[in-house]
């Protein structure tokens, strides 16, 4: 695990200096505190910061072939990288470390571009041919590592996270409006922008391949989900709990080669639970606050009692001010979610015992574990009540209600649930991640930046739908959320607060075998109208209490909406003034002070918008 950052000049431009491209790396330091590698061949200039997982004394970067003429540097864990050398060294590659970025030279060598398709893993990879002149960069099939760039007819620079790329004072610092409406929107960057410009994401599977003596950049894809049509086997239900039950517990144990201590994060619920019972023996972690209907505690020591792992928790009341200020610093490529907290929280305490931390995320994006699924179905049925009924008097009933204190609750879902009705059908679940629509941006932002925002807030939600082609509906639901909401929101997060603390995290849903295995499963065996995770609760709860893994779904979340009112109204009232705001010239004065009115009086729930906003004016002031 490392943090990547580097300069490849062409058309003339001049290689960056050794000391530029170590104030670079050095802004990762947080990703890798155990070393440091840099080179700088010609015009390309590449480095790294490593925290040591496999092959301790071994394993330093930059990694080259044989004859020093391909040479890499990568952010990450290659899983497979045992089986990879066997096979590359019986096709007659000679190796000189126990590392697995090795298997990465040695990998490009044998099967030139198409390496990638035969790694198992998680990574962000540069790479430079010295002798075909070409650089390339690459990242893992789903986008568990993050991999950002900027591309000019100079020079290409990248990192690992933004802020490396800043640091070289070679790129712009210009606002991109359209991610900044995106972000409000949805509470993340979809895709490949980010809020500047002129920086961009390698999106999942994707690779860039820059001929050096005729530079351009067009990312290409390696890999997508297959789309399973008619070829599949007919299996029993129980047939296929004994399939995915086989794969989880396979990907689990490949994931936890290390040369340093590992553990877990444990919630109580099915997914991290699926995970750790997979372990066999384990460290596992868990935090709660001093809510109670923020803390999951009972259940998490509920499943280590039952298998009998090594438990730690903690129940913790954070200084939220001081925690802001130091999280936001790495947040460079901002996201809303509230989670980031208890996230970074889990971490700290993991990494006081262990180096290395297995994860449940993904698990409900690919078995049908959110209730926006469960809401996309009961509006279909909502529909068909008369709407003199339906709206003059059900949703205006509904909107009426104060919210209430509780976490969740019957007023408080049926707000959200007609809050996502007034956004467009074709949507579909998405609606109810939405926050910011765009008769809300109408209002929202000054009518200078409506000018500059050309994209409208369901934009890559449809290109996504279209991209998932002859799904099943659930199928296609469940591609839009691996492609969007959990590469851009939440492995984005677990990247950047695990990495906070140098805490390497793995995501064993993730492999790409667990995956395709996934859209093959019926979808009537993951969700419908009722249900969640039908088929993978039936999973965990041959390992797990049946009372663990059926009860409500919760999340993994913090009391915002009463800390916005408290400890935060300081932050919000600083970072949300009125003149700041009418200085920016960006947003309404008078449209976020009505927000915040609202939300102070406990007429209306604005924490997902009012937060966005001071994440972004807290980035604005720190990078821009």
């Amino acid at each position: 695990m490392c943090g990547i950052a580097g300069v490849v000049s062409f058309n003339n431009s001049p290689a960056i200096s050794n000391s530029l491209l170590e104030k670079m790396v050095n802004t990762l330091y947080h990703r890798g505190p155990d070393e440091a590698g840099m080179a700088i061949h010609g015009s390309a200039a590449l480095g790294m910061r490593r925290l040591s997982i496999i092959d301790l004394s071994g394993g330093s970067q930059p990694i080259y072939n044989e004859d020093k003429s391909i040479w890499t540097v990568f952010n990450g864990e290659i899983y497979n990288f045992p089986e990879l050398k066997k096979e590359l060294i019986k096709k007659g590659h000679t190796f000189r470390t126990n590392t697995d970025t090795e298997v990465i030279v040695h990998g490009y060598e044998e099967y030139g571009l198409d390496f990638a398709k035969h790694l198992n893993g998680m990574f962000a990879i540069a790479l430079h041919d010295i002798k075909k002149n070409k650089f390339i960069l690459v990242r893992d099939h789903i986008g568990i590592k993050p991999l950002y760039y900027s591309f000019s007819n100079k020079r290409i620079v990248f990192g690992s996270e933004i802020k490396a790329i800043l640091e070289s004072k070679l790129v712009d610092r210009e606002l991109n409006m359209d991610a900044l409406g995106e972000f409000l929107s949805w509470e993340y960057i979809p895709g490949e922008r980010t809020l500047f410009k002129s920086i961009q994401k390698l999106e999942p599977a994707k690779f860039i391949e820059i001929d050096l003596s005729n530079p351009k950049c067009n990312p290409k894809e390696y890999w997508d989900i297959p789309i399973y049509s008619g070829s599949l086997p007919t299996l029993s239900e129980t047939e296929w709990i004994e399939k995915v039950d086989y794969q989880i517990k396979k990907s689990t144990k490949m994931q936890m080669i290390s040369d340093v201590p590992l553990g877990a994060f444990l919630s109580g619920g099915v997914d991290s639970s699926l995970i750790v019972a997979s372990m066999g023996e384990a460290q596992t972690f868990s935090i709660g606050f001093d809510d109670p209907t923020y803390n999951e505690l009972d259940w998490a020591r509920k499943v280590a009692d039952h298998l009998g792992v090594d438990h730690k928790d903690e129940i913790i009341k954070p200084d939220v001010l001081d925690l802001f200020e130091h999280l936001m610093h790495f947040m460079d490529d901002p996201i809303g979610d509230f989670s980031i907290f208890p996230t970074y929280l889990v971490s700290r305490l993991a990494r006081k015992h262990v180096t290395v931390s297995l994860s449940g995320d993904g698990g409900d994006e690919l078995f049908g574990g959110y209730e926006t699924y469960l809401a996309n179905n009961k509006a279909l049925q909502f529909q068909k009540i008369p709407s003199f009924i339906r709206k003059g008097i059900i949703e205006r009933t509904i909107n009426s209600l104060k919210p209430t204190a509780k976490k969740k609750g019957l007023i408080n879902k049926s707000k959200r649930f007609v809050e996502g009705l007034q956004y467009e059908e074709e949507l579909s679940h998405a609606r109810w991640r939405l926050f910011v629509g765009d008769e809300l941006k109408k209002s929202l932002f000054t009518n200078d930046t409506l000018k500059q925002i050309s994209l409208t807030s369901g934009n890559h939600i449809s290109k996504l739908f279209n991209k998932a082609g002859n799904r099943g509906a659930l199928n296609r639901s469940l591609y839009v959320d691996v492609k969007s909401y959990l590469v851009d929101n939440i492995l984005t997060k677990v990247d950047r607060m695990s990495m906070a603390v140098s805490l390497e995290t793995r995501v064993p849903y993730l492999d790409p075998d667990v995956v395709e295995l996934a859209f093959q499963v019926p979808e009537n065996l993951k969700a419908d109208s009722k249900s969640m995770k039908i088929l993978l609760k039936k999973v965990a709860a041959q390992h797990v209490p049946h009372e663990c893994i059926y009860r409500p779904k919760e999340g993994f979340s913090i009391p915002i909406k009463h800390w916005l009112n408290n400890e935060f109204k300081p932050l919000m009232d600083n970072l949300l003034a009125d003149d700041k705001i009418k200085s920016d010239g960006i947003f309404e004065p008078a449209i976020i002070k009505q927000l915040k009115q609202e939300h102070q009086s406990g007429k209306e729930n604005h924490s997902h918008i009012l937060w966005a906003l001071i994440v972004f004016h807290d980035w604005k002031q720190r990078w821009l």
